[in-house]
């Protein structure tokens, strides 16, 4: 009996170990969800947008959509989307701010929609300053730029602003950190030692000095709204949040787009 009892603890113990390592190789196929981008911004609705390349830091072409605003010194909202789809599938937001007259940066991602790289935390930061970088060389000024992050992109927009001065910043669905999120999924592993990209944005969010919106529903099966309570507990004040009744973690955008363009249009004031 005994000499059973330690068989079946040493081929769980194994199996476990097993478990972890195949998490560790593996988790960022498991994070990122990157798809190729069909058709053109014209082809999904939003025929101002244009195809334009912002240049990493490491020498990444990367391919976003961008459209100026209708008037000078209007703001212009940059979007971090997601860790699964493309810019195709973010037209629809790109369609509402530009309905108000806003411009709109969709920015692209390493390894998304046709670019080149590999996706990863600190490569995601570089596409992010890209994308600013971007809108700095059309004579776009800080005080006029929105970051929009959504689930995943929420990280990037909390890391940029914490660098750079922006003019507002809105967190549809964010979380603490990654290893947070993994923690919520895989209760069982030790998250915390095997994560290499943690996206920590509660050690950053306190850096940011512009105008907060965060928007979570309390439905969310994917990051889980107390994550994004956290985060706005730290967040340094002008800050605001709407927790959405009911809310899930893809269906927000209705429940939630005009509060977020208003906020947009008006810099957080």
């Amino acid at each position: 009996m005994t000499r059973s009892l330690l068989a079946f603890g040493g081929l769980a113990l194994c199996l476990y170990a097993a478990v972890c390592a195949g998490l560790f190789v593996f988790q960022r196929a498991l994070i990122y969800l990157p798809m190729d981008m069909p058709g053109t911004p014209s082809r999904h609705g939003v025929p101002e947008m244009r195809a334009v390349a912002a240049r990493s830091a490491d020498g990444l072409a990367l391919a976003g959509w961008f459209a100026p605003p209708r008037a000078p010194g209007t703001p212009v909202v940059v979007l971090f989307h997601g860790n699964a789809g493309n810019l195709a599938s973010r037209s629809f937001k790109a369609r509402a701010f530009l309905d108000a007259g806003l411009g709109v940066m969709l920015a692209g991602y390493r390894g998304y929609g046709g670019n080149p790289g590999a996706p990863s935390e600190e490569g995601l930061f570089a596409d992010g300053r890209a994308a600013l970088d971007f809108l700095a060389a059309q004579g776009i000024e800080a005080g006029d730029v929105v970051l929009y992050g959504e689930s995943l992109g929420s990280g990037v927009a909390v890391r940029m602003a914490s660098e750079r001065r922006v003019a507002a910043v809105i967190l549809e669905a964010p979380y603490t950190s990654l290893p947070d999120v993994a923690s919520f999924h895989y209760p069982f592993v030790p998250v915390g030692w095997l994560a290499r990209d943690r996206f920590d944005s509660v050690s950053r969010i306190a850096a940011i000095a512009a105008p907060l919106l965060v928007v979570h529903g309390d439905r969310d099966e994917v990051i889980p709204i107390a994550l994004g309570q956290r985060l706005f507990a730290v967040a340094a004040e002008p800050k605001r949040a709407q927790w959405i009744a009911g809310g899930s973690h893809n269906d927000l955008w209705e429940r939630i787009r005009a509060a977020v363009i208003a906020f947009a249009a008006a810099r957080g004031r």
